[in-house]
């Protein structure tokens, strides 16, 4: 999944708890070496799912570990941010999701310096909503919407 915040393009994935989605994402399971009462036990010490720091630089609001719902956002190379799904949805979630052919109409156009207004007076067969989403995805980001497969075996 690809969203664009900002003009900045971000590479997003919500953990599922899964493990094709932990392969996927470089996430491992840890067993924990303690269990509630153990006067050595520790929130460390529980089995967890965490991602690597050998592998990945992790920022996040609980070190490494990730919990299924939990967003991995690889911010460049090898550091990744993790984010509750509640503070995913608070900075990125909100951004309107359009259709790829709008958005690398969009992409075309900014990176040719072209005004917003030129998508409405060349491509002018979109209505008064679509060209609302538009603005507001120019101005503020967007989210490219899932590509969903119409084929029928």
């Amino acid at each position: 999944m690809i969203k664009i915040y900002q003009k900045q393009p971000i590479r997003a994935e919500q953990f599922n708890g899964t493990t094709d989605s932990a392969n996927r994402l470089g996430v491992e399971w840890e067993d924990g070496n303690g269990f509630i009462g153990d006067p050595s036990y520790t929130p460390e010490s529980q089995p967890c799912w965490y991602i690597p720091e050998d592998k990945f630089t992790v920022f996040g609001y609980d070190e490494n570990s990730i919990k299924p719902d939990d967003w991995i956002i690889e911010c460049s190379g090898n550091i990744r941010l993790i984010m509750t799904n509640n503070e995913f949805k608070k900075y990125y979630a909100e951004l309107p999701a359009i259709p790829k052919s709008w958005a690398d109409t969009i992409e075309e156009y900014k990176a040719n310096h072209y005004r917003l207004e030129l998508i409405f007076t060349e491509l002018c067969n979109w209505d008064y909503d679509e060209q609302e989403l538009i603005a507001r995805a120019w101005l503020d980001g967007y989210q490219v919407e899932a590509q969903h497969d119409t084929r029928t075996d």
